[in-house]
């Protein structure tokens, strides 16, 4: 019988199966699944939204009485249709720059925002740091550096300004939740002539108003805001309880409604851009 190595014995009991490459780990399971899917889940959302805030034009629908505005849009403070606040193109949006020519589109003045709340967002964080940045990729799976630097220093110390978009973010939900009621009204708008109805576009934007609604409302943030500095709740006015109860059953599913609300958005400003091309996609369903 040959001589026992102990040294080579505990370098074979010290080392992991899988702790060599890229990202090494001991697991056996397909765990790099989710961080793509995550991956090509967000990466299209942001191209597509970006690409669509780039075209300032098929974003306000406005015929067979009916009015939709694109959430990506939403509020058009300055634009050509008769939905913006204040007129056409602002006077202090710059021509060029260096000789280049400077874009313009509604959705510039506004997707900061939404855009804003999303980045910052607890679960979103979490998610996009192991999707793109492999930081890391997956639970017990190594990363490419070999230090932590945290949300200490620039730029992701900006995420702490998480808790102040979201009062953004609740004021948004206010507007898109309007959009959801004047798109429920044909011909005109309400109590000035206008008559009560509901059309493809009616759901759509309503759809997105709840969807919207139950993501923004079971922020991480605002449960903190509510309740989360208390020692005990209980000890609380009952209609604190309850709103904290509210927010804590959203937050329950925070990550259900931060994709699906995700996913409407862009389908909702798709639909939208779809029936202004006149594709003959819109239909009013009833009107009284």
């Amino acid at each position: 019988m040959p001589p026992v190595d102990a040294d080579a014995t505990k370098e074979r009991a010290c080392t992991i199966p899988g702790d060599k490459g890229f990202f090494p780990t001991a697991r056996t399971d397909l765990w790099w699944i989710q961080p793509l899917a995550v991956f090509m889940g967000l990466g299209t959302a942001i191209v597509y939204m970006t690409w669509a805030a780039f075209q300032g034009t098929n974003y306000y629908y406005d015929a067979e009485g009916a009015s939709y505005l694109s959430p990506l849009y939403s509020p058009e403070l300055f634009g050509e249709t008769g939905h913006a606040l204040f007129g056409g193109k602002p006077t202090f949006w710059p021509e060029e720059i260096l000789g280049f020519t400077v874009p313009w589109s509604p959705a510039f003045l506004i997707l900061w925002a939404p855009a804003g709340f999303r980045v910052t967002c607890y679960y979103y964080r979490g998610s996009y740091y192991k999707a793109f940045w492999a930081d890391p990729p997956a639970c017990a799976v190594g990363e490419p550096r070999n230090s932590y630097w945290g949300e200490n220093s620039m730029p992701l110390i900006l995420q702490n300004l998480h808790r102040y978009m979201l009062y953004f973010a609740i004021i948004f939900i206010f507007i898109l939740s309007y959009d959801a009621w004047l798109s429920m009204w044909f011909d005109g708008r309400p109590f000035e002539g206008g008559h009560f109805g509901i059309g493809v576009g009616t759901i759509v934007l309503t759809l997105n108003a709840i969807l919207l609604g139950g993501y923004t409302f079971g922020c991480h943030s605002l449960r903190h805001l509510i309740g989360g500095y208390a020692d005990r709740i209980v000890k609380k006015p009952k209609v604190q309880q309850k709103a904290f109860d509210c927010v804590s059953c959203l937050n329950k599913q925070h990550m259900k409604w931060a994709w699906f609300s995700l996913f409407w958005v862009c389908f909702t400003d798709f639909y939208i851009r779809v029936i202004c091309i006149e594709w003959g996609l819109e239909q009013v369903l009833w009107t009284f």
